[in-house]
């Protein structure tokens, strides 16, 4: 049987197909890597990759044994991984939520993934609203929030989602059959406000008080939620940047959304109290990121 240094090293350069580049994924030097691949081809009897001083190719014995290893390896590395979660305990239960209708397919994917993985813990979910999203983070009655960053204060996870910024305006206001218009348009209309109780750092990227001219925004009225935000902008109060996917989950005859060419896309991801960082909320980070890029190791 192959070392599991010689199996790794064999697949990483099956991959890489690169000495230099593989020796740094194992964290080994490229003598050490040079070495035990020589080391399996003696156990196998012939060369397993096709050297040059320019590249490095596999010979037909060397894809064979990587196609036969992958899925060995593969199922190698799962049981050692369920076999630490359980040394670790990956029970019990663990309370999710989501902040806005958009981010609850990611959740679900992640929630249905870590199942998979973690049989024994139970999970709770819940949609939160924009006053009590901190709240319920703090408190501890939520473990993982999928939301919008920036959240002030607490760990923010990879990115799940990643969608352009618009601008919703009313179906008759004189930038709603524009094509798409600048962030600094914000200078020129009262800008819709997020409730009082929405940190600052949030306001400050959705919100903000100046254009990136240094113009100033003048502020229209809160509102209480993101669907009540959107009345005062369809009653002419003022306009609101948002997410593209308000437009699919907001479609409403009195609103048009205005693409905002030169605003940073908004990103939205696992959201948690640095303090709570527990190896259940580390898991469910893990299932979230897998299922978001639909290739689950």
């Amino acid at each position: 049987m192959l070392e599991r240094i010689e199996l790794e090293a064999f697949l990483a350069l099956a991959e890489e197909l690169h000495f230099g580049r593989t020796a740094e994924r194992l964290g080994v030097s490229t003598g050490r890597v040079s070495q035990v691949i020589k080391k399996v081809e003696r156990r196998v009897g012939g060369p397993l990759f096709e050297r040059t001083s320019r590249v490095v190719r596999l010979t037909p014995a060397g894809r064979r044994l990587a196609g036969d290893l992958a899925p060995l390896a593969a199922g190698l590395t799962e049981a050692l991984r369920r076999a630490a979660d359980a040394s670790r305990g990956i029970t019990g239960e663990l309370r999710v939520a989501f902040l806005g209708e958009w981010t609850a397919p990611a959740l679900l994917k992640a929630v249905t993934l870590f199942g998979e993985r973690h049989p024994e813990c139970r999970v709770t979910v819940r949609e939160a609203q924009l006053s009590d999203s901190r709240a319920s983070l703090l408190d501890g009655s939520v473990d993982v929030l999928i939301a919008s960053y920036p959240f002030d204060g607490m760990t923010c996870g990879p990115a799940l989602l990643t969608e352009r910024r618009l601008l919703a305006v009313a179906a008759g206001h004189p930038l709603a059959r524009a094509e798409s218009v600048s962030l600094e348009v914000l200078a020129e209309h009262p800008v819709v406000q997020y409730p009082e109780i929405t940190s600052t750092g949030f306001k400050r990227d959705r919100t903000p008080d100046r254009t990136p001219s240094g113009r100033p925004v003048p502020k229209g009225p809160a509102g209480r939620t993101f669907s009540e935000m959107l009345t005062l902008v369809a009653m002419g109060h003022g306009v609101l940047p948002v997410g593209e996917h308000a437009r699919r989950y907001y479609p409403r005859p009195d609103l048009a959304y205005v693409p905002l060419h030169d605003a940073p896309p908004i990103r939205r991801g696992p959201v948690w109290r640095t303090d709570n960082t527990s190896a259940r909320v580390r898991e469910f980070v893990r299932a979230a990121v897998d299922a978001a890029r639909g290739d689950p190791p």
